[in-house]
């Protein structure tokens, strides 16, 4: 399983930028969760066969219609990544 975690920067919040995330991940068949953080980011964790991901990563880069990313940071996670949610399907997590 390839797991990544990646921080959005930009008009990612008060877009539908989760629920957008969470229904494309579920449609391709990944596990984990996205979630808004209070500084305006959203971070979300990544699970699956490593195309996958790697296409989920660059649909994350587009968005959502009305969204904007302006940066995205991506890294190599573990399955533990997923502690937070997100082992059995595609999680939206409270905001942090």
């Amino acid at each position: 399983m390839h797991v990544v975690h990646v921080t959005l920067r930009g008009r990612v919040q008060g877009v539908g930028y989760r629920a957008w995330c969470a229904r494309e991940a579920s449609a391709r068949g990944l596990l984990g969760w996205v979630r808004n953080r209070r500084s305006g980011a959203v971070e979300a964790v990544i699970a699956g066969g490593k195309a996958e991901v790697l296409a989920m990563v660059t649909a994350l880069r587009a968005g959502p219609e009305g969204a904007r990313v302006d940066d995205l940071l991506m890294h190599e996670a573990s399955e533990t990544a997923l502690a937070s949610g997100g082992t059995r399907f595609f999680e939206v997590l409270e905001t942090l």
